[in-house]
Parts: C-alpha cells; structure tokens; sequence
C-alpha cells in the first residue's frame, strides 16, 4: 500500500508539470502522511501538522526599509521537552502543502527530534508556494530570489522566531541547539548555510546536498546508466547514437520519420525531441526502495525489453526493435501520462516564446522560480555526454538549449541566452571543498545527483569524524524517510549513522548567554 501511495503522488506531481523540461529538478521525495493525533509528552492534544504559522520574514536583508512577507512555516513538537534540539527544514524549490512528513518520525527530521526530545520545523523557501514577497513572480520581483536571500532566512527565522509552543519564545541559538536538516538542493543550502552564516547551526544533516553547481551536468545519466537494466541501456543508447548520426548527417527526414513513430512529428525542433525523449530516464529519479520494480522507469524498460514474454539479453533486442518498441510505449502509455490532455507543442515544445508556460507571472508557480535560480545561479542542465562516453541522452542536448529558454521565460531580465554563476556560487559557499564541523553527508549510490555531491566518482572527499560522508545504495534522498531504512539495511545503516552523530554532536553543545 505505500509503494502504491507513493507511486500514485510521484505520479500526480509529474503529469501536473506542463514542460518536460524542469521534470529533473533536484527535489525531495514526496509521501502523504498516515491520518493521526499528535500529543505533547505531557499528554496535550497538539494541532493538525497541517496547521501552518506565518512569519515576518524581512524582503530584502539588505534593505530592511522594504518590510516583511509571511513567509508560511508547520511545525510538531509531540516529542518536545525543555532543553530540546530544534530541527529545522525547507523542502527548497517547491510548495511545502503536503511535504509534513518532514515533521514527524517517518522522516530523519522526526527521528532526531525523537531520540533527541527535540521539535521539528518545516519552513517554505521564499517565492515558492505561498512564502512570497511580492503578489507576483516577475523578474522584478525574483532579483529577491538568490541563494544568499534563502541563507539569511534561516538565520533570521532561527534567530527571531518566537515558536508556538510553550517556551517557544526562549529558543534562539543561543539558548537552545538548532540542527539544520536539508536534501537535494535543500541540503546545499544547509551548507551553504553553515559555511556562510557560522555559529547560528549547531549540526547539520544533509542527504543528496548538490553542493557543488555545475552548468553542463551530463554527470546527472551517469548512475542511471550504471545501475539500470544493461538490456535496456544498449538499447536506449542505439536509440540515441540513431538519432544523434541523422542530425550530424543533417538527415531532417529521417529525423521526422523517427518523431512520428513516437507521436512526436509535430514537434518543429529536434531538441525538443531530444528532450522528451530524456522523460523516461528522468522517472529514474522518483525511484525509491519501496517502488522499484512498478515505477514508470520500470514499465518503460520492460516495454522495450520483454517480447512475447521474453527478456532480452544484456545486448538488447536491437535498434529496430528498439525504435518500434519505445514509440509504441510513447504511443500508447507514456503520452497520455506525461501530457494529459495537451498537444503535442503545448506540452513538448520549448521555442515559442509567447506561450503561457513563459509568461505566467502568478504566485506558487514552482517551475517558474526555480527556473529563475538555475539561470542565475545554480545551472545543472541536464545535457549529453561528451563523445567517447556512452549516451543514453542525446549530444544535441547541451546547456544553450537551457540558457535558450532563460529568455523566453525572463526577457526583461536577459537579452540573450545568460550563463549561470555557478563558479561564483561555489566560491562563495565552498561547494565540493565545504569544511564545517558536525556536518553529515548523507548520498546514495544510485542518485543522479550524485555527481554535484560531496561523493562525486572521483573527488574521494576524506570521511572524517568531524564531518562523515556516508553512502547507501540508495536513491535521490532516500535516507531522508524512515520507510526507506526499514527496506533497505544500507539505508539504514546510515540513518544509524546520523542519528549517532546527532546525539554525539549536541551532547557537546552548551548555551552562550
């Protein structure tokens, strides 16, 4: 029943998105929480988790005179007692409705706050969901929107919250430990964070943290490739070196035959072509231990590579099979699941500049902001590999293809296709050489994110005391659920881990005041 709980949200979340484009975005993993009460240890009835709380947060922390937004926060303090850690969490670059598991025992956050008889915050990221400081999301109002705006959040929520709880006025840092908790590019805050604003943090607990910023990030098909069905990789890749020897032969009919096998021949550009075709590899990322074998990934697989009840061999079936295969899945299933009720151009194409997806300026409107970071900041588009290395995505796809798109969805900001400061970012932070105490790197082998993590194949990082690297053969930020742990033992072994080092580190914290 959870595998299918959890298919069923990954499922929704996905088909909602209306561009294929933003569909690999570095965010946590989503599950709905079981119905029940929450009780003080003294016995109190607590409100719903649901209940959300409002907070003053300053616009501009460079220009205070600008006022304050209400910024949205939940919190349960059912495992609270004075003297009590308090675990914070923004779940990043979406709208926190519905991420309230962070807050309880099905989550490494309430794990902590449970061992630790601490309470458990979840706090939206400015200019997603409904924590915006302006009534619109145009590129006027995102030059708010900066990493270094989302660190000062934190800081100034930890330090001038009063919480609702009992008490809840006499937490600030100094009075009481504050751990950090962040995945994915949540968790690069965390240590963005902790490098930039030190000694407001205790400790932090980082799973999947994307530390270091890379605009061409090819690396993302890396542990896809490495840990899907071999069948199905060889297959994927004669797919893809087809499609990519037609376009350096400038061969457009072949190309155009190749899109209407897969219901695509409508699309005027083969990038984006390209790029739908990078759809069913992006489902790898909604993978977790408890849903493997029936995810879209999976069902995608098996289409190509199950024929007449038979599975391929590790060679595949071939590209002919291949093309007929993959467009029929296209055809029949993945079409209808991945643009529901849209045309083709709607859904798939990326180069008119006039069409909603670029111009819809509303609040809550998660693409759009985060779209508005990667362009400035954080970049990691998902592209082709160089050549020599093997390809499940094609080589038409590199980052101009994205920083093309900068321009139609921000022209009053860009005038041409702008590349990300991702080298200033890391500078900045540290990124890939972060060096903070009571730090705990949480990765998983089969992340795609894995390649921006402190556990990127080949910078063997030092695992240290002070500041451990762990890894499970887990997927994106799988450690961050307890479920995880209970179907996977290398997961839990690092939940174990953290937990350990959390009762280590804030056995040695003491009061400054």
């Amino acid at each position: 029943m959870w595998a299918l709980m959890f298919l069923l949200l990954v499922g929704i979340a996905r088909a909602a998105i209306p561009n294929a484009m933003l569909r690999g975005m570095p965010s946590l993993p989503k599950i709905s929480m079981p119905e029940r009460s929450f009780t003080s240890p003294n016995g109190t009835i607590l409100p719903n988790i649901t209940t959300a709380y409002y907070f003053d947060q300053l616009r501009d922390h460079n220009n205070t005179n600008l006022g304050t937004f209400k910024q949205r926060y939940w919190m349960n303090w059912e495992f609270y007692e004075p003297g009590g850690p308090i675990i914070l969490m923004t779940p990043g670059e979406v709208s926190a409705d519905g991420y309230q598991v962070y807050i309880t025992n099905h989550s490494i956050n309430g794990l902590i706050a449970q061992q630790q008889k601490g309470a458990a915050i979840l706090i939206e990221h400015r200019f997603f969901g409904f924590s915006n400081p302006y009534d619109n999301l145009t590129s006027q109002s995102l030059a708010l929107l900066t990493v270094q705006q989302a660190i000062d959040d934190l800081v100034y929520f930890a330090t001038t919250v009063d919480l609702p709880m009992s008490g809840g006025d006499a937490v600030k840092p100094s009075q009481a430990p504050w751990i950090l908790v962040g995945g994915s590019y949540s968790g690069a805050l965390t240590s963005y964070t902790m490098v930039n604003k030190p000694g407001i943090f205790w400790a932090g607990y980082l799973s999947s943290a994307t530390v270091e910023t890379i605009t061409n990030y090819y690396d993302y098909f890396t542990p896809i490739r490495e840990h899907m069905p071999q069948n199905c990789s060889s297959d994927i890749q004669a797919v893809i070196a087809y499609l990519d020897g037609m376009y350096a032969a400038k061969d457009t009919a072949g190309i155009k035959t190749l899109q209407e096998t897969f219901g695509l021949g409508s699309l005027d550009h083969v990038a984006d072509f390209a790029t739908a075709l990078e759809d069913n590899l992006w489902d790898w990322q909604d993978l977790q231990p408890s849903i493997g074998p029936k995810s879209m990934f999976y069902q995608f697989c098996d289409a190509l590579e199950v024929k007449d009840g038979v599975n391929a061999g590790p060679e595949g079936w071939g590209l002919d099979h291949a093309i007929r295969s993959w467009g029929n899945y296209w055809n029949t299933t993945y079409y209808n699941y991945s643009c529901p009720d849209q045309d083709v151009q709607t859904c798939l194409g990326t180069f008119d500049p006039t069409a909603i997806y670029w111009t819809n300026i509303t609040v809550d409107n998660s693409d759009r902001s985060w779209f508005w970071m990667v362009c400035n900041q954080i970049g990691f588009y998902q592209t082709g590999p160089p050549e020599g290395q093997p390809a499940i995505v094609s080589r038409i796809l590199q980052p101009g293809y994205g920083e093309r798109q900068c321009v139609n969805m921000f022209p009053e900001a860009f005038a041409y296709p702008p590349q990300p400061a991702t080298a200033e970012t890391n500078a900045m932070y540290a990124g890939w050489n972060v060096n903070v105490p009571r730090l705990f790197f949480a990765n998983g082998l089969r992340d795609p994110w894995r390649g921006g993590t402190v556990s990127a194949d080949g910078l063997n990082k030092p695992n240290t005391t002070s500041m451990p690297i762990y890894m499970s053969d887990g997927f994106h930020c799988s450690d961050l659920l307890t479920r995880n742990g209970m179907l996977d033992p290398t997961i839990a072994v690092v939940q174990e881990a953290g937990l350990g080092y959390m009762k280590e580190w804030l056995a040695e914290w003491t009061p400054s005041m």
